[in-house]
């Protein structure tokens, strides 16, 4: 290998917050977009299969671990491009821990990301499953992003609409999986005030506190403090975060739902389908709060599987399995598991 600080044989689930999973080949932290370019085309020359790490909070890792090399994203950097009385336009490198990120633009009073507090991961990573939460989604900020093309040898930039961005999706991880390696995110957030209404669970939570004065602290304040009952700290619980995407149904599939399930909750989307949360279809199966295969399904939220006492990949494929083929029996709806597999 090359010059560069690689290491060999490095367990992956000391990189990864679900904590499972074996080593890989080869490893090493890129802390410039030409560190990346260099392991890239070392990589290349030994024949080595390359995979892009970040905060190890969307990532599984199966028992056999990974034969080949993986970068390990610490690039840094937080600049403003430009500034005005509307907007601000900053640009972000990969490896900066995304909820201090969301955190630096709440404290200049910036809107846009606010409702994005406390997800887990790095900003790199941010785009690759167009991460979403509360109402607010990656996309409706993100102006381009800077990223090392696999297939030309080259720093591209890449705009909104190369991205492809879509439901928890983006041309990352369906197109072009694995050829960009993003370096930095450009990011332009907007200095009004948050307006309501909100969100339904966010418009909830203040409307129960008596809360009418809105400011981008007291919606972030206020995610936090959601988040932190919905989903546990995964350095106490060993966790992915949301285990499976929500669910996405056609017009007819709610009719028939609906039915059945009169309560059953419900947000029309703007293709007019409707997303179904994922979590209340696992709840109607009764394995909220069990424990499957070592995995167990969170007690407060349905969609997060915790590393128990799994002793492997196995333990988390077969608890996976029961659970999608338990809801796919009760309701013909299919689920989608979120984090990415290496």
């Amino acid at each position: 290998m090359s010059a560069m600080d690689i290491h060999q044989q490095v367990p992956l689930k000391n990189y990864t917050t679900m904590r499972l999973g074996g080593s890989a080949a080869y490893f090493a932290e890129a802390h410039t977009a030409e560190d990346v370019a260099t392991l890239h085309r070392t990589a290349n020359a030994q024949h080595l299969p390359i995979f892009v790490l970040g905060g190890g909070s969307n990532t599984i890792v199966r028992d056999e671990g990974f034969a080949g090399l993986i970068v390990h994203i610490k690039i840094l950097g937080f600049e403003v491009l430009a500034d005005d009385i509307y907007s601000m336009t900053i640009k972000i490198g990969a490896g900066e821990n995304w909820d201090k990120v969301v955190e630096r633009t709440v404290v200049s009073n910036l809107s846009g990301i606010e409702a994005l507090s406390a997800i887990p991961g790095t900003a790199g990573g941010a785009p690759v499953q167009n991460i979403g939460a509360y109402g607010q989604e990656l996309a409706d900020t993100l102006v381009s992003l800077e990223a090392y093309d696999t297939t030309t040898s080259q720093i591209v930039t890449l705009q909104n609409a190369d991205c492809q961005f879509a439901y928890r999706s983006s041309i990352f991880r369906e197109a072009e999986t694995g050829r960009y390696i993003i370096t930095s995110i450009t990011l332009k957030l907007s200095k009004n005030l948050p307006n309501p209404p909100f969100y339904e669970a966010l418009q909830r939570y203040f409307d129960e506190r008596k809360v009418t004065i809105f400011t981008q602290q007291v919606v972030r304040d206020a995610v936090i403090d959601i988040r932190r009952d919905k989903l546990p700290n995964p350095i106490e619980f060993p966790n992915a975060g949301s285990f499976f995407k929500n669910a996405i149904i056609e017009d007819w599939q709610l009719h028939d739902l609906k039915k059945q399930y009169p309560d059953a909750p419900s947000y029309e989307m703007s293709d007019g389908r409707f997303k179904i949360p994922t979590g209340w279809l696992i709840e109607q199966t009764g394995f909220k709060g069990q424990v499957l295969h070592g995995m167990r399904i969170h007690d407060k939220n349905a969609l997060v599987l915790i590393n128990h006492e799994a002793t492997g990949y196995a333990d988390l494929a077969a608890a996976r399995q029961e659970i999608v083929d338990a809801v796919y029996g009760k309701f013909r709806i299919p689920i989608e598991q979120e984090p990415l597999e290496l």
